[in-house]
């Protein structure tokens, strides 16, 4: 059978230069610039996401927490910023919270809910009133009021106690004993003659006298230490006293100020309480403020003291504000964002102050934490972020489980605390907490977070894309007018915003639909913007979309320059003209961060007799994933079903992408490994200027695939630099034809006559067009035609059969003879 050359044969028909790229008409916007258009306020296109939000928001229930997912870029901070800044001012304004000191138990400070607005207050009084009772406790234990009744006291209880001994001295005198008061003390001496012994006169004394004289002293000495006994006993008896009259004293002064500073305050069941407990505190602890006059302060909460937190003495009267919205001119509820979502950044923290070489705290050094910022409103925090510190997922969740901020240290949950510590009353909490993050991370938390689904109830998934049509675009136009008028960009033509539209498409991946990923348009306007600038124009046109589009791809060509050298010198070898039997040219996509581009690689198979053995190469090596594995079995499942089919598959085969040295994943090539099969099996040569792109099932349908821009683009430039023959193009699946969104070079191309674009929904309609002969189809009388791709393969493969079956028979034969 005559086999003529592929590249003798004209290419089939493929796709007008139309169908490449579908371009936008500027002449169909009503507007010449954007300025003519009202601006858009917010998103359109996520009305799903949208409702989500608003339905979190909005509802009563505590534990509807709401996780946003979406790409990155896709607007999701600026559409839940402005719902909730919506819905913020419908919602009661929350209570604000203090710390307070908890005089009977200091080390737990209780915590107190006020009027919002009102904790400033609170804190203001509390200073007044003790710097107030700084000076006027002072100046009333200095008046004579009380001077005159401890002059009282000092002298009852300094008569007491002159009283016993004078009268003491009188019973020993009687008994010719004096009492000596000495600077050691008192002590007792004998009396001769009306005179006090001297002690070297106490030796002359006669034995009898020493003796009589001693045993009165000793039996006084006695009564006397009893006396003296009693001295301490009068002493605490007159501290106390003194202290009733100090109470008595400050009580008129501080029970006086206290009235003052509630009838300033709301009549709150808290305050009131806090305030007598506080009268208590200062009435018993009058001392302090006499002490903080002893010591020239001008009042107890001097501007130094209140600065730095230097007098600890008067922290205990102090008011620690936690949260307040007296700030709020709105009175709206909290929105908070955490850039930063520690543990300690949620919950807050204690802080500690160094003291005499320890670490000591007290409830004025509480920090409060977004979780106190943002109680009663919402707080947004973005999942990866928390997820990423140590102990703040778990401290987030335990708070929304007990409905209570409780402050907690790394330390102390880690049992490393040495120090003295707070146990801080629980505030209670009433929030809505919003997660941001991307699909993945949500997928995970459900799958892997038994408490995820019961705290985060309601999910807001933004769209990717919306269909493209003449309302959509009118939208997104006006999003776009609202976009360079808040940024204070130029406007954009009519001509500028349907090429931003095309690149939209091209985001998208399809014809009919346009991207949400509005990052990279931001992106790209803020480019043109500046290069309109530079050109001297007042809005943004077309080119300057264009070139910021170019100067992006350019920015990230390195690594696709250097594969496309390597190509064209050869040293990584891809056929662009002539034909080869069982190679051909696959396509894939190679991504370099945020850079996508097109790479061809050669895919050759070889073929001959064997047990019906398919080796992928890649997949024995482990280069190749479970998805091109799959697609090799899937392309084997297809020969084995199609040909031979009455006799045992007797094939070896080996497939493999040439000179690929990392990992091959992915079954868009495995279309182009079928065909390259094909060739091999029915001996007929593929064209090396068609590249082919699409994954098989084993019905042989090709199917789509993704990237195909720019797996086509790839191809295009290798062909591009080695000099187009109008022989040279791709084969792609049919159903990628609504996807193509071109470069306007490759179309020009296309459009020329130089390369071509050739959809195939077959296995049958691809060979035909590689190899430029007919594929054939099996007749009644189950055969394929002759001089057919697939006659050929089929009768490959029965030959394989055929001779498979002769060497078993000679193998039998010879083992018999051998035996006999």
């Amino acid at each position: 059978m005559a086999k003529s050359s592929p590249s003798e044969l004209p290419l089939p028909a493929g796709l007008p230069a139309e169908a490449l790229r579908e371009e936008f008409d500027p002449e169909g916007f009503g507007f010449e610039t954007t300025d003519d258009l009202v601006p858009l306020d917010g998103l359109f296109g996520q009305n799903r996401a949208m409702d989500a939000i608003r339905l979190s928001a909005q509802i009563e229930h505590y534990d509807f927490n709401l996780f946003v997912l979406g790409r990155e870029g896709s607007g999701r901070h600026r559409l839940v910023d402005r719902i909730l800044n919506e819905e913020k001012r419908v919602r009661p304004t929350p209570f604000d919270w203090v710390y307070v000191n908890n005089f009977e138990a200091p080390h737990k400070p209780q915590a107190l809910r006020l009027p919002s607005g009102t904790a400033p207050d609170l804190r203001r009084a509390m200073q007044e009133l003790v710097d107030d009772l700084a000076n006027e406790i002072p100046a009333l234990f200095e008046s004579e009021e009380y001077q005159t009744q401890r002059r009282a006291l000092e002298q009852e209880y300094g008569a007491r106690h002159e009283t016993a001994l004078t009268e003491f001295a009188k019973r020993a005198h009687a008994e010719d004993v004096a009492l000596l008061r000495t600077p050691m003390g008192f002590m007792l001496a004998g009396i001769v003659d009306g005179n006090v012994v001297k002690p070297d006169e106490y030796e002359k004394l006669s034995k009898e006298m020493r003796t009589k004289i001693g045993k009165k002293v000793e039996r006084l000495q006695q009564e006397l230490a009893g006396i003296m006994k009693e001295a301490p006993k009068l002493e605490k008896e007159h501290r106390a006293r003194l202290t009733q009259l100090h109470a008595a004293m400050a009580e008129k002064a501080v029970s006086a100020r206290v009235r003052e500073v509630a009838s300033t305050l709301p009549s709150e069941t808290a305050i009131t309480k806090y305030l007598k407990a506080v009268r208590a505190d200062i009435v018993a602890n009058a001392e302090l403020f006499l002490a903080a006059a002893s010591g020239g302060h001008n009042g107890a909460f001097p501007e130094e003291i209140k600065k730095y937190h230097r007098e600890p003495e008067f922290d205990r009267y102090a008011v620690n504000i936690m949260v307040t919205h007296a700030n709020d001119p709105d009175h709206s509820v909290p929105v908070v964002t955490e850039d930063l979502p520690t543990a300690g950044h949620l919950t807050g923290r204690i802080e500690h102050v160094a003291q005499m070489g320890a670490l000591v705290t007290n409830f004025t050094l509480i920090k409060p934490g977004a979780l106190h910022f943002a109680n009663g409103g919402y707080l947004v925090i973005d999942a990866r972020r928390i997820l990423s510190e140590p102990y703040a997922w778990d401290a987030l969740k335990r708070c929304l489980q007990s409905r209570s901020i409780t402050i907690s240290s790394m330390a102390d949950r880690l049992g490393l605390a040495s120090t003295v510590s707070l146990e801080p009353d629980p505030i209670p909490l009433d929030l809505r907490v919003i997660l941001i993050g991307d699909r993945l991370l949500h997928a995970l938390l459900a799958m892997l977070d038994p408490d995820f689904g019961q705290l985060f109830k309601i999910q807001a998934d933004f769209d990717d894309h919306l269909p493209r049509s003449k309302r959509n675009a009118t939208q997104f136009a006006r999003l776009l007018a609202g976009y360079v008028k808040s940024h204070g960009l130029r406007p954009l033509t009519r001509c500028g915003v349907a090429r931003l539209l095309d690149e939209a498409s091209r985001l998208a991946g399809d014809t009919k639909k346009l991207s949400l990923h509005l990052g990279q348009l931001d992106d790209l306007i803020r480019e043109a913007d500046h290069y309109a600038g530079k050109a001297k124009r007042k809005a943004i046109a077309s080119d300057d979309i264009a070139r910021a589009v170019n100067e992006a791809d350019r920015r990230a060509a390195r690594a696709r320059e250097l594969t496309q050298e390597a190509m064209t010198r050869k040293t990584i070898l891809i056929s662009t003209t002539g034909t080869a039997v069982g190679q051909i040219n696959g396509l894939s996509v190679v991504g370099f961060g945020t850079t996508n581009f097109g790479r061809p690689s050669r895919i050759t198979a070889r073929v001959r007799m064997g047990a019906g053995k398919f080796v992928d190469i890649e997949r024995e090596v482990e280069l190749g994933g479970p998805l091109h594995s799959k697609g090799v079995l899937i392309l084997s499942g297809y020969l084995t079903s199609t040909f031979a089919l009455d006799v045992p598959m007797s094939l070896h085969a080996s497939i493999v992408f040439e000179q690929s040295y990392g990992g091959v994943d992915g079954d868009s090539a495995s279309s182009a490994e079928l065909y390259a099969l094909m060739s091999a099996l029915s001996d007929t040569p593929i064209r090396q200027g068609l590249a082919v792109t699409g994954s098989v099932n084993q019905a042989g349908e090709v199917q789509a695939i993704g990237g195909v821009n720019e797996k086509i683009e790839g191809f295009f430039d290798i062909c591009k630099a080695r000099r187009l023959t109008g022989q040279q193009g791709v084969l792609i699946p049919h159903s990628n034809v609504d996807h193509l969104m071109l470069r306007p070079d490759v179309v020009n191309a296309v459009r020329d006559g130089k390369f071509h674009v050739i959809p195939v929904a077959t296995i049958n309609e691809g060979i035909e067009a590689l190899t430029g002969h007919p594929a054939g189809k099996r007749n009644r009388s189950g055969r394929f035609p002759d001089d057919t791709i697939n006659a050929r393969i089929e009768e490959k493969l029965l030959q394989f059969a055929h001779r498979r079956q002769q060497f078993g028979a000679y193998q039998s034969r010879d083992a018999s003879e051998t035996t006999t």
